[in-house]
């Protein structure tokens, strides 16, 4: 599925029209042009054509892109057309929204399994869900099959998690600790850092 001539950064922008698109069918929309997404999304209409074309041609001239359509051609592309099980690691505050969070299953994720090291936290029943120890993590992800798995551990820990999780078969890494991981090659981890995000706001405001 994957093609590693296409830039991360165009793929990085496929979820964000996905999004665009679910708004429009839920505002009835049959039809839109690169032109309306891109008035949208603040993203030129040149770009979005540019973006989709790796892909192939969703587009008629004179009518636009058919929303259902190409809403659905982008959740192939992305393989979100099917249902990802994840694994939740760190059971404080944040992992506990992330598994209450019913957003995830609509787009093609669903929380399956909780862990953590605090014996306190081992064992409630969260989201339906019961927190497991560390100890059960690797069989665990084997036996469900996971591949994609949220950190959400002190940064202390978040390296030997993330090799556990690595050994166990999961190749994709949602990181909420405010660490680098090193991983291999094959791996791909994306960074969620709300302070970075900040710091990198008030840079533009004035004091």
């Amino acid at each position: 599925m994957s093609n590693p001539t296409i830039p991360d950064i165009v793929i990085g922008r496929l979820p964000i029209y996905l999004r665009a698109l679910n708004r429009m069918i839920q505002e009835d929309k049959d039809y839109t042009s690169s032109h309306e997404l891109g008035e949208r999304l603040g993203i030129s209409s040149a770009q979005i054509r540019k973006d989709l074309s790796h892909f192939g041609e969703f587009g008629k001239q004179g009518t636009g892109y058919n929303v259902t359509y190409l809403h659905d051609q982008i959740r192939h592309i992305l393989q979100v057309d099917r249902e990802w099980p994840m694994a939740v690691v760190g059971v404080g505050q944040l992992g506990r929204a992330v598994a209450n969070y019913r957003g995830f299953q609509a787009r093609g994720f669903r929380v399956v399994c909780l862990f953590d090291v605090d014996p306190a936290i081992i064992g409630q029943e969260i989201a339906g869900m019961t927190v497991q120890p560390m100890s059960k993590l690797k069989d665990e992800i084997q036996r469900l099959g996971i591949q994609v798995a949220m950190i959400s551990t002190p940064l202390e820990t978040a390296q030997l998690v993330a090799d556990q999780l690595v050994e166990g078969g999961v190749r994709a890494i949602l990181n909420y600790a405010p660490i680098t991981l090193a991983v291999p090659p094959d791996v791909h981890v994306q960074y969620i850092d709300p302070v970075a995000h900040l710091q990198r706001m008030t840079y533009y405001l004035k004091p």
